[in-house]
């Protein structure tokens, strides 16, 4: 039997054996907490690691960019720090002033310019343009340079430095006038295809006089013609009536001359040339209004009567018959030059011909109205019309649908830019029973 007095052993001896593992299981938990954690650096480093070597691999990508970059630029390139010394230039620079890199790293700008130009660019400035020589090398000075200057803010906010980019003034000029030669050919070609336009329409509007000058001509010939054999009857009527004659052989010759017939016929032939002569100056006076060579000032025109004369012009020089319908009224006043008018309407006709060779019965509509304060005209035909993908080319230069050799493609153009000039517009349409339309605007007189 037990003692109760006395201590029990085997349950002290467990309470210390229990007491005893407590460090140790301590100890243990956290040399396994610092393993955790040391795994856990270890990660985040080779993370670490692999982030720094991409942006790395992404920086030297951008730097080989902007090497390429400052390499491949023919203008030259300066950059400075906030003290205004050289920290990069590109090859351009190095190859205009035979410096190397070395030679100019770390130096002032008064190693490239002059003190006085160097003086123009500071740290922070902003330069728009600025003319000077380079120093090389070899102790010359490089062809004059145009260079701009823009402030360079450092990374650090630090007072900005500044990048200086330029180009020798001479290859700025050459580029000029290179410009300005080919600007002075552009407008010389343009000018000469404009008068090939108008030597165009000219050639058809000679045919069309000529046509209109034969007629007055002939008649003129013939009455002088008449003339001329009537003077040598008068002639030797006179001859015997002045030598004294009998008054039996005057009569005989008087009869056999026809000398009454002869001045009763007079009068009429006097008057035909006269009609004649006046008809051709009538034609002159017209073309002198045609002329091409724009006068000083506007004058009022008579806009439909400009219109039939065109169409007149074309049918009389051309070979096809063309049936017309003038819905013009008599007179519709607009302010303007006749001559560019009329070429205008020579041009739209001539088109309009030409469009209906292959119509049986071609037949060209002119009408016209006053609205308001415009003028409005329309030239219609019957041919097939205008493409729906053409309608917005029309009026392009050089812009043509005929054969090559048919035409220089500036007629619409020519005639565009007139209307415009005299403050009006022309437009194009497809009619809804077939042909095309074109319609000019013009501010009435």
């Amino acid at each position: 039997m037990a003692d109760p007095h006395r201590p029990d052993t085997d349950k002290s001896t467990e309470s210390v054996a229990a007491d005893g593992d407590k460090p140790a299981a301590a100890a243990e938990a956290a040399w396994i907490e610092v393993i955790r954690k040391m795994d856990e650096v270890y990660s985040d480093l080779i993370r670490y690691e692999v982030d720094l070597e991409q942006k790395n691999a992404a920086l030297e990508q951008a730097q080989q960019f902007i090497g390429s970059v400052m390499a491949s630029m023919s203008d030259i390139l300066v950059v400075c720090d906030q003290k205004g010394r050289i920290v990069q230039v590109n090859p351009a620079l190095l190859h205009l002033t035979s410096f190397s890199l070395d030679d100019l790293a770390g130096q002032p700008l008064s190693i490239l310019l002059a003190e006085q130009d160097a003086q123009v660019f500071r740290p922070g400035c902003m330069v728009s343009e600025h003319e000077a020589r380079l120093k090389s090398k070899d102790g010359g000075f490089t062809d004059l340079v145009a260079m701009n200057c823009s402030p360079r803010l450092e990374r650090d906010r630090r007072p900005p430095g500044m990048v200086i980019v330029g180009r020798p003034v001479g290859e700025l000029r050459q580029a000029y006038e290179a410009l300005h030669d080919a600007h002075l050919d552009l407008k010389r070609a343009q000018l000469q295809l404009v008068q090939a336009e108008k030597m165009a329409s000219l050639g058809r509007l000679v045919a069309g006089v000529a046509h209109e000058l034969n007629n007055p001509v002939s008649f003129v010939y013939s009455n002088v013609h008449t003339l001329s054999r009537y003077r040598e009857k008068l002639a030797r009527y006179l001859e015997a009536v002045h030598a004294g004659v009998d008054q039996d052989i005057r009569e005989d010759m008087r009869r056999n001359l026809k000398i009454d017939k002869l001045m009763a016929d007079f009068g009429p032939l006097i008057e035909g040339t006269l009609e004649g002569s006046l008809r051709i100056t009538e034609i002159v006076k017209n073309l002198r209004k045609l002329s091409f060579v724009d006068p000083t000032e506007n004058q009022k025109v008579n806009i439909a009567e400009v219109a039939r004369n065109a169409l007149q012009w074309v049918k009389r020089s051309g070979k096809q018959l063309i049936n017309l319908e003038d819905h013009l009224p008599k007179e519709l006043m607009v302010e303007g030059i006749e001559g560019p008018l009329h070429q205008v309407f020579v041009n739209l006709i001539q088109n309009a011909v030409d469009a209906m060779k292959s119509v049986p019965h071609p037949l060209i509509t002119l009408s016209g109205r006053r609205l308001g304060l415009q003028v409005v005209i329309v030239v219609r035909d019957n041919g097939s019309g205008i493409p729906a993908d053409n309608l917005s080319k029309v009026f392009e230069p050089f812009f043509s649908t005929k054969g090559i050799g048919s035409g220089t493609g500036l007629g619409l153009w020519v005639s565009w830019s007139i209307i415009r000039d005299h403050g009006g517009r022309i437009e194009v349409a497809n009619s809804p029973d077939g042909g095309a339309a074109f319609t000019i605007i013009l501010p009435a007189a």
